[in-house]
């Protein structure tokens, strides 16, 4: 972002933390899975790594965003993810001044207490 004072850049790390704390405070997610290159399994994330489950790509000042997540079993899938396009749009949005164009949420696996 420019303005008549100097440029702001917020990292694409920033903007994925931003986007994995606000799914994590969504009812249903249970965390943020990562992809395991070795034998293509899914993993569910720790707290302090849940930004390897987002991909953040940004253009010409618009937000695209990626989330990998794993919910509870017992909830109804579509209305998990609406509620966290809706929350992580907002919260990013809101926080950065910068405006999100779309937002993917890839459901990895469901986990069973």
């Amino acid at each position: 972002m420019s303005s008549d004072k100097g440029n702001i850049t917020i990292d694409n790390n920033v903007i994925a933390t931003i986007a994995g704390i606000s799914a994590m405070e969504s009812y249903g997610i249970v965390g943020m899975a990562s992809k395991n290159a070795a034998d293509g399994f899914f993993e569910l994330l720790k707290f302090e790594n849940l930004t390897k489950g987002i991909y953040v790509d940004t253009e010409h000042e618009r937000i695209n965003i990626q989330l990998h997540v794993i919910i509870e079993y017992g909830i109804r899938i579509s209305t998990v993810a609406q509620n966290v396009m809706d929350r992580v749009r907002f919260n990013v949005e809101s926080l950065t001044g910068l405006e999100v164009d779309t937002i993917e949420v890839l459901v990895e696996g469901i986990r069973m207490d």
